[in-house]
Formats: structure tokens, C-alpha cells, sequence
């Protein structure tokens, strides 16, 4: 209903209650296809929806030092969401095709930013369908009227590589990758040129914060995942589905943990960086 604060999931019938009333970005992607996400939202998204691009929108130009999505201009990103209409006490609601393995961006973005009024569609656009929700066609040619958000970045939200390392050289931090075991292992690596982990992390797969419906699974599980006695800090392959932990862990009732933005493909940029194969 209108007046209530989402801020981690949100539910097909909770989005139906306040659909009117707020902005709902469609964040679906394919890192195999990067044009998919545009032509899918061309051919049916949730009514009144806007679609911002992983590569384009969600990330910055990748350079020689960097991961393979590196974090967007946090100028450049609100100057969208403004003109997307996004007001400074307005909800926002991503949604995907993955479960929220790329909405899970937008949503940590948005905190990173300083807005905690967002959360993702749990179960995502299947959900969407599988509830009899109506879909829309096309791309709207015409803009909203610009809304009056204004970033407050909080960098504590971040940790650099150079933070990493201290952080674990003095056992300060749990670093949590949401890679696949065969990734974190180095059993296979099909997007990045080296394979295995950072020394010292743990391996908690994005993918099993899910039921095999693709809806995220009860609190208390989550929560179990994730608690620790030491500061989380969370990575993946290039700072995206790592997001999706953090959004598990705040939905679970868990303080905010930071994030490695640039994650194991920043990481091994330097040949100096230590490098871990197999299970620790």
C-alpha cells in the first residue's frame, strides 16, 4: 500500500499495490548477449517500467586496472534516475530474468547512493507472468518529468583491492565470493583469465540464496548464510552478483556488509596478488 518502505524484496502483489506510485526498473541482461536485455524490455516488460543497461547504466568504462564492471559515475547514475523521475522519497523496484542476479546491482547502487527506498521483485519477471501481471510493449518515447533525487554516497559501502588485502592480512574481515564453486575453485573459469580465488575467502554461491523457483529463501536460512563474527565483505567475478548476497543479508536482518567492487577481475589485474586454487 502506498507509505510502505520497502527495502530489500518486495512481492509481485506488494508491487501491484504500489505500482503507481513508484519508479520499477527492468536491470535484464545476458553477460553472453550484452544487446539481449535491450530487445527483451522491447518486447514485453512490466507496464510503466524503465530499463537501465548493466554495461551501459550500472557500470563504467572498463580501463587496464579495473574489474570487468567497474562502479558507474555516481553523478552520471543519479543524473538517470532523475530523469527516470525518481524523487528523494520515492520507492524503486528492479526486477530481472535471473532472479535478481543483475536487479541485486541496481539495488545495491541505489544504497550506495544513499537511497534505502529500493528493493528487488522477488522471483523477478517469471513471477511477474506466472501472477497474471499485465505487460507492456515497446520503449517509451517520452521521459517523465525529472525527479529531485540527489546522491549521498556512502563509501563505507566500499572496500578497494588495497583494503582487501590489509583487511585479511590482519584477519579483520570474512570475504564472501558468490562465484560458483567451480569458479571459486578454478576448476573452470569461462569469463576471466585466470581461475580460483583470492587467498582467505569463502565460497557462498549466489545462486543458493534461492529457492528452485528462483524466490529467495526464508529469512532465518539466509541468516545463517551469513552470519559472522567478523565484518562480511562481499566479492564475485566483477562486482555484480556479490550484490545479490548483500541484498540476502540485509533481507535476513543483517547489517549492511561492504562490497569489493571490483572482485576477482580487478584482482588478478596484478600478477602480484596472491592467488588460491581448489577448496581452503
Amino acid at each position: 500500500m502506498p507509505g510502505m518502505h520497502y527495502d530489500s524484496l518486495i512481492s509481485v502483489a506488494q508491487t501491484l499495490d504500489i505500482q503507481q506510485a513508484c519508479v520499477i526498473v527492468d536491470c535484464r541482461f545476458s553477460l553472453t548477449d550484452p544487446n539481449l536485455g535491450a530487445s527483451l524490455f522491447a518486447d514485453s516488460h512490466i507496464p510503466g517500467a524503465h530499463f537501465l543497461d548493466l554495461n551501459k547504466d550500472l557500470s563504467s568504462s572498463v580501463t587496464a586496472d579495473s574489474g570487468r564492471h567497474p562502479l558507474p559515475s555516481p553523478d552520471t547514475l543519479a543524473a538517470r534516475l532523475q530523469h527516470l523521475g525518481l524523487n528523494a522519497d520515492q520507492q524503486l523496484i528492479a526486477y530481472d530474468d535471473q532472479s535478481g542476479a543483475f536487479a541485486a546491482r541496481l539495488w545495491w547502487l541505489c544504497r550506495w547512493l544513499g537511497h534505502s527506498k529500493a528493493a528487488v521483485l522477488d522471483g523477478g519477471f517469471a513471477a511477474w507472468l506466472a501472477a497474471g501481471g499485465a505487460i507492456e510493449r515497446g520503449v517509451s518515447g517520452q521521459p517523465p518529468r525529472r525527479g529531485n533525487f540527489q546522491a549521498r554516497i556512502d563509501n563505507t559501502l566500499v572496500l578497494s583491492a588495497k583494503d582487501v588485502e590489509e583487511a585479511l592480512r590482519h584477519g579483520q574481515i570474512e570475504l564472501i565470493d558468490a562465484r560458483g564453486i567451480e569458479r571459486f575453485s578454478g576448476e573452470t573459469e569461462p569469463l576471466d583469465t585466470v581461475a580460483g580465488h583470492i587467498p582467505g575467502a569463502i565460497n557462498r554461491p549466489f545462486i543458493d540464496n534461492l529457492h528452485v523457483d528462483g524466490h529467495f529463501r526464508p529469512k532465518a536460512e539466509l541468516r545463517e548464510r551469513f552470519q559472522s563474527t567478523q565484518k562480511n565483505v562481499h566479492m564475485c567475478g566483477s562486482g555484480v552478483t556479490a550484490c545479490h548476497n548483500i541484498l540476502a543479508s540485509v533481507h535476513a536482518g543483517l547489517e549492511m556488509p561492504a562490497l569489493y567492487p571490483g572482485s576477482w577481475s580487478e584482482w588478478i589485474r596484478d600478477p602480484a596478488r596472491p592467488v588460491a586454487q581448489g577448496m581452503d
